[in-house]
Formats: structure tokens, sequence, C-alpha cells
């Protein structure tokens, strides 16, 4: 049975957890589907994007290649199972943490690998809607709290496969001797700054990334239950 037109509370949530604005938040709820459909065309033209990547992947490591849209389909997914009635805490999750982690990395690595990137030749266009897509990203995550409180037992699902792409792309080869991280505009070996080299950078960034989703969806579970009287 689909839900009723009517918006699911806005929580009292410290403006550091619900940054965005409510009326941009009931704006993206009341028109769902059509975040929904975005967030598929999106993830049409990141399977596109990686193209290249999945032809030099082991195929057993290829769940782990399109990291951003996964993220937009996890989110897809989500919106529509609770616009469908059936909300589902560790898909919220998932898109919770893949939204926040791949939104804010990928903006991060084109601002941290900018001169290579130019010296790609990546066309200032392509450049730019990478960067504001991906900061959309982040938005759309944090409007979720409307939709679940993230319970803990979800967040801990999230936690578990964000953990485990963050060790495959960036610690831990699993099939062919090298990391699995999206593939970044110079060699892994490369003098940046600060005395780390490109791989360092890169994965600094997604470490940061992942505890960041993990710190906010938890304290997201801790002020709901704090301002409902609940237990945690």
């Amino acid at each position: 049975m689909a839900r009723s037109a009517e918006l699911p509370r806005r929580r009292a949530l410290p403006r550091w957890l619900a940054p965005v604005p409510r009326r941009l938040e009931d704006l993206g709820l009341r028109y769902a589907w059509l975040v929904v459909a975005i967030n598929l065309a999106g993830t049409a033209f990141g399977f596109w994007y990686y193209r290249y990547q999945f032809t030099v992947t082991p195929t057993a490591m290829w769940p782990f290649v399109p990291d951003s849209p996964l993220a937009t389909l996890l989110i897809a997914l989500a919106i529509a199972s609770w616009k469908l009635g059936r909300e589902r805490p560790w898909l919220t999750a998932m898109a919770f943490f893949g939204n926040i982690i791949l939104g804010l990395w990928t903006p991060y690595t084109l601002l941290a690998f900018s001169e290579q990137y130019a010296a790609q030749g990546i066309h200032p266009a392509m450049y730019a809607f990478l960067f504001v897509s991906h900061l959309a990203m982040v938005v759309q995550a944090l409007v979720l709290h409307r939709i679940s409180d993230f319970p803990v037992w979800a967040v801990g699902v999230a936690t578990v496969w964000y953990g485990l792409d963050l060790l495959v792309d960036f610690f831990v080869p699993v099939v062919g001797g090298t990391p699995h991280h999206t593939l970044l505009p110079t060699a892994r070996d490369t003098q940046l700054f600060l005395g780390a080299d490109a791989l360092g950078v890169a994965g600094a960034g997604a470490t940061a990334f992942t505890l960041l989703a993990l710190f906010l969806a938890l304290s997201i579970r801790a002020v709901s239950c704090e301002r409902d009287g609940r237990a945690g």
C-alpha cells in the first residue's frame, strides 16, 4: 500500500545534525519519486562512467568498483521503500553512509588532484558536474533522518559494508594484488603534500568520511532517543 501524502515529522535535531532547511527537506520528500528517478539516472551514468575500470578489475571485485553509482542506487531504493510504506532501516543506513562518504570523497579528490585532472584534459563542465552532483548526494543523505531514526543494528550493517569497502579499496588487496579504489588521475606513489603519496591522500579522505558518516548516524540515533525519551 502506498504511503499517504502526509510528510514525516521533522525531529528536533540540532542544526549540525539537520543542516538542510525544512522547506528543502519537505520539497525533496514531497517529490520523492522524482528524487528516485534522478538517482536512478545518476546510477546509470555512474555505471557508464566506470565502464573502463570494470574492464581492468577482476570480476570478483566488481561490487567494489561503482561506489558512487551504488550509493545513488541505495538511496533510490531506500526512498522508494519508504514511499511504498516499507522503510527498511538497514537500507536507509546504507544509503546514508554511501551518500555522505562518496558525496564528500569525490569533491575532495577533485580538489586534491586538480592539477592531475587538468593535465588529463578533463572538461571543465564534467569537472563541475561531478563536483556539484556529488555534493548534492550529501544534501539528500542529510534528509534521511526524516524517514528513519537509524537503529544501531542498521548502522552496524552499513558500517560493516563500508568498512569492508574501505579496506578493499585502500588497504587490503584481495584479488589482483592492488587496491580496488576508483582510479586516480596519477600513479599511486606520486608524492603530493605533507609527505603523503596519492594513495595515502585518497585513502585518508575515504577513512575520514567513513568515520564522519558513522558519527553522524549514531548521533542522530542518540539525540532522537534522548529527545523522545527512549532508550538507545
